[in-house]
């Protein structure tokens, strides 16, 4: 009877794992298009909120990487548990100070980006996939008690709360003019960015027992 029950569990998280590598595929692919889309609207409206985007879609397309990577170990993935985590944490940090940087420098010497419809109907369609997708990594790393793929769900969180942050100011810049909500957009993301950045640099190494995978 245990045995039965060892391999129903077995079973059970493997298929749990699969569905996360579904997710997990499903976000590297979308956030390379939606990196591509961001970058040449940046670059044909000079938008620093946008090509901040772009980058964290990129960074997006590395963590989901990162985490294919760390469940191709299935329920033994425990070894690189912290590892992914701290990869996640990094690349969120690395992008906050790109966006201080390049965010500050537009406010600094007044430089006005061009409308972006482009980059508003990329920010539109991702204010309602970003959510979907985080909330399903979430249930599986639940399931499979992972705090790396936890940290990667609220990285996709970050991006539905970049693309809203984004579609505001772009918006803004659209119908009034105000040039400086562009980067001012791009600055309110970096506390975001931070906060969850640290929590998953500071996150504690998944106890190496039966119920981590």
């Amino acid at each position: 009877m245990e045995t039965t029950t060892y391999r129903s569990e077995s079973a059970g998280k493997s298929s749990h794992i699969k569905r996360g590598q579904l997710l997990e595929y499903i976000t590297v692919g979308w956030d390379m298009l939606e990196a591509v889309g961001a970058i040449i609207a940046a670059a044909l409206s000079g938008s620093v909120a946008l090509l901040s985007y772009g980058i964290d879609s990129i960074i997006e397309v590395s963590s989901g990487s990162i985490m294919l990577w760390r469940l191709q170990e299935g329920e033994k993935g425990e070894n690189r548990e912290q590892t992914a985590a701290r990869l996640v944490g990094t690349s969120l940090i690395a992008l906050a100070l790109y966006i201080l940087y390049d965010a500050g420098s537009d406010l600094l010497w007044h430089q006005p980006p061009q409308t972006s419809y482009l980059g508003i109907a990329i920010a539109a369609v991702s204010v309602v996939v970003m959510p979907v997708l985080g909330r399903a990594k979430r249930k599986v790393a639940d399931d499979i008690s992972s705090k790396a793929m936890h940290a990667d769900s609220k990285q996709t969180d970050i991006c539905a709360y970049l693309s809203a942050i984004l579609l505001v100011g772009l918006g803004l810049n659209a119908v009034l003019g105000w040039w400086w909500a562009d980067p001012a957009a791009a600055l309110i993301m970096i506390p975001i960015i931070v906060k969850e950045g640290v929590e998953a640099l500071q996150g504690d190494p998944c106890a190496c027992d039966d119920t981590c995978c």
